[in-house]
């Protein structure tokens, strides 16, 4: 006599009994209940469409909830917080970019806990300039007539587009070797396109001249656009105008130029590193260009922002657009830029910022990092199942700037004999705190010079928990 096979659909979980076979697990990360709902009922009915599909397999119930409570975990984890750079890119674009100085951090706290003055003008009483008191600085430290900030790079670029080439004079001339892509996708064509600017290239991708963007201009030319190559670089048989000639064309032709410059470096980078010197902001201005666009999260070393600086009538102006108010800073985003660029003032001649990134680009690898791999090295020494070393190494500074920039810097080399290199790489992101390394020459690497002083003795902690010696 034969038997009816198992109904699959009988053993489908309930999404109450799950529940509640959740709430006795010890460890089902700390996620609201409403998330931890939403996630089982997804799940359930995920399950029920394959078994209408067809699966036969229906996990049993215990393993259904293991299952749920690896999903949690897995979601707890992907919410932003922080972590263990150890990859040697300074400025990690996956991994925030630049981490703010103290007193922005310290800033932001205060702002954003409490009431503040972003669009209140303290001596009359009255609605007072928002962003009045940074653009004050910006403008001091740049060297400009007037500045002002937008939520992030291409939103500046995107602004001086929309006010300086629109209407009857809406295109804008650019060298074709300058059409770069910015990361994500994001190419300046394209980003010129959406701001409704009709888009000119001139030259070819390796020789532009003075005479293509001269035979370009007609009566619809509204600007002269420069994109520094910034994430790139192009060698051999090249040629480009430099500002000053396309400054001095602009002028014959009574058209603005403006440049794109990118990477916000304010400070004179071959003096932090033996790397290449990146331009300036001032620097820039200095050679006549009417508006400069740099951002705030790489070199400079602050939040992610765009900064405008130039011309006083032509920022005035772009702060009228429509479209500035969509685009502007938030009060967190202000305070941050507002505290990082007043670092930048306060500090002496021959002196440094004291911001993160600035520390992170200067550090003496003999006098810096050496003393802390040792340390590192003593503690993790011995332990069954590891090896570990010290090796030199080259850091980079990430975030599509100076591609050509190799820093000297130190790495901890990890050999482990008890399991592999990815899963150790999966067990250090798996940390309370994670920790993100790099996988080169069969080892596992961390750099120290992207890994912060007082985070050494997390790394230390996070191997001696793995190999069971904590």
């Amino acid at each position: 006599m034969s038997s009816n096979p198992p109904n699959p659909f009988a053993r489908i979980p309930a999404v109450d009994r799950v529940l509640h076979a959740l709430s006795q697990r010890s460890d089902l990360a700390p996620l609201p209940l409403p998330l931890i709902t939403e996630e089982v009922r997804k799940s359930v009915e995920s399950l029920r469409d394959e078994v209408k599909g067809g699966r036969t397999d229906v996990p049993e119930f215990d393993e259904f909830v293991d299952g749920i409570v690896r999903l949690a975990d897995s979601l707890y984890r992907s919410r932003i917080h922080p972590v263990i750079n150890g990859t040697g890119v300074c400025i990690h674009t996956n991994l925030g970019r630049s981490p703010l100085g103290k007193r922005a951090v310290e800033a932001i706290a205060g702002v954003g806990q409490f009431y503040n003055n972003i669009e209140l003008d303290l001596d009359s009483g009255e609605r007072g300039k928002r962003g009045g008191f940074l653009e004050t600085c910006l403008a001091t430290l740049i060297g400009a007539e007037s500045a002002t900030v937008t939520n992030n790079c291409a939103a500046a670029l995107i602004l001086m587009l929309k006010h300086l080439a629109n209407g009857e004079k809406n295109e804008a001339i650019i060298s074709r070797g300058e059409l770069v892509e910015i990361g994500g996708g994001f190419r300046v064509p394209e980003i010129m396109e959406a701001s409704g600017t009709r888009l000119v290239e001139v030259g070819a991708t390796n020789k532009t001249s003075l005479e293509d963007y001269e035979k370009a201009i007609t009566p619809k030319t509204g600007m002269l656009l420069k994109v520094h190559r910034s994430n790139f670089w192009m060698d051999g048989f090249v040629h480009e105008p430099t500002t000053e000639e396309l400054v001095e064309l602009g002028k014959a032709h009574g058209i603005p130029v403006v440049e794109d410059l990118g990477s916000g470096a304010m400070v004179m980078t071959d003096a932090l590193a033996p790397i290449p010197h990146e331009p300036t902001a001032t620097e820039v201005l200095k050679r006549g260009v009417d508006l400069v666009c740099v951002s705030g999260d790489k070199l400079l070393g602050g939040p992610q922002a765009g900064i405008i600086a130039g011309r006083a009538d032509l920022v005035a102006g772009i702060k009228k657009e429509p479209f500035f108010r969509a685009l502007r800073c938030d009060k967190l985003i202000l305070t941050a830029m507002q505290e990082t660029i007043f670092e930048y003032l306060s500090t002496g001649a021959g002196e440094k910022p004291d911001l993160p990134l600035i520390r992170m680009l200067s550090a003496s690898v003999e006098n810096d990092l050496r003393p802390r791999a040792e340390a590192v090295v003593k503690l993790l020494a011995g332990i069954d199942g590891l090896g570990v070393a010290i090796v030199a190494t080259i850091a980079r500074c990430g975030g599509g700037t100076m591609p050509k920039a190799e820093i000297p810097s130190l790495a901890l080399d990890f050999n482990p004999t008890t399991m592999s290199l990815p899963k150790l790489a999966r067990r250090l992101r798996e940390c309370e705190l994670p920790i993100m390394g790099y996988i080169a020459e069969d080892r596992f690497r961390l750099d120290l010079r992207t890994i912060f002083p007082e985070q050494d003795g997390n790394v230390t902690e996070n191997f001696l928990a793995i190999f069971g010696k904590l």
